[in-house]
């Protein structure tokens, strides 16, 4: 039976997958069921047949209209996903959006945000949470962690006189380039430029900046802990 499940999803992830042997058949089966249930969930809130949009069962997603996507998207059980912002959200093939994740494209309804994009193969960890009023952008083949947080906006506080909450706010963007790896409870903030082939290690806090690719990160701040050419 394995053998069975290991091609349906080859054929949907448009890749060679297979299941483990020594999954129980009751698992798989009801691990599947849950799957066309959450298709169906998906043409329900997306009203689209050949997207092959799933959607978990507790999963809000906002403003439907903003987002444009590939195939084989899916958001997993408790997800939040509000769109509204200029530029809306762009998924590429083969996303997933772990459980409890968040993503939200605007901060304020008195300010559009920017909006998220994600190439192809993207995976966002559970319980993650994107702040995108500045705009967040993640290349081909990037995977998140579990508990990454990502904010893309900056509170101004230099007016001692002035509440912080009406300063304003600064937006420069986050972006993540191709096959990067950031570990688990990261925190990006807004102005970082990470590059190709880039692993962020787990806990690390990378401030605005650009971060040369090939290259492991580390700390608090971020910094360079070894380069990934040989």
């Amino acid at each position: 039976m394995s053998d069975f499940f290991s091609t349906l999803a080859s054929r949907a992830r448009k890749e060679k997958f297979a299941i483990d042997p020594d999954v129980p058949k009751a698992y798989l089966l009801r691990f599947f069921a849950g799957k066309v249930i959450d298709l169906l969930r998906g043409i329900l809130v997306f009203r689209r047949l050949n997207a092959r949009i799933f959607v978990g069962r507790k999963t809000a997603i906002l403003c439907t209209s903003k987002i444009r996507t590939g195939r084989f998207i899916k958001f997993a059980s408790e997800c939040y996903v509000d769109a509204l912002s200029r530029d809306g959200i762009h998924l590429g093939n083969n996303f997933s959006l772990g459980r409890g994740a968040s993503i939200e494209c605007t901060g304020s309804l008195a300010t559009l945000g920017k909006g998220f994009s994600a190439g192809n193969n993207v995976g966002i960890g559970s319980f993650s949470f994107l702040g995108c009023a500045g705009g967040i952008s993640i290349g081909d083949d990037t995977i998140l962690g579990n508990f990454v947080s990502m904010h893309s906006e900056n509170h101004n506080f230099e007016d001692s006189g002035v509440p912080i909450r009406l300063q304003g706010v600064t937006q420069q963007g986050i972006r993540v380039g191709n096959n990067c790896w950031i570990g688990a409870k990261a925190t990006i903030l807004d102005g970082a430029e990470i590059g190709d082939n880039t692993v962020i290690a787990a806990g690390a806090v990378v401030t605005a900046g650009k971060y040369e690719g090939n290259a492991v990160y580390g700390g608090i701040p971020a910094r360079k802990l070894k380069s990934l050419i040989a």
